[in-house]
């Protein structure tokens, strides 16, 4: 290997290294932020309600998911049939 790969090589460890103390610090402050809110959830006299609300939340995400990546698009002929017809109507006028 040359210098310069040996300079690029080592660049390259070292950025890989950063990235991988990045994401655990991430995920160490994010655990970390969860612990802090989960606590501070039982401590409040409301939590049932709390509980129930997130639930609700959950399920309403979900709903919407399901119907943002499951729902078929519609037929690509069936598109530029529409358009035709709207194209049809627009000169029939």
């Amino acid at each position: 290997m040359t210098r310069e790969e040996d300079q690029r090589r080592v660049g390259l460890d070292s950025q890989a290294l950063l990235l991988a103390a990045g994401l655990a610090e991430l995920a160490v402050t994010t655990v970390g932020s969860a612990v802090g809110a989960v606590r501070d959830a039982l401590r409040r006299s409301d939590t049932a309600e709390l509980a129930a609300e997130a639930e609700h939340d959950l399920l309403a995400r979900g709903r919407l998911a399901l119907d943002r990546y499951a729902a078929a698009p519609p037929a690509h002929l069936e598109i530029l049939a529409r358009r035709a017809l709207a194209r049809q109507a627009a000169d029939g006028e």
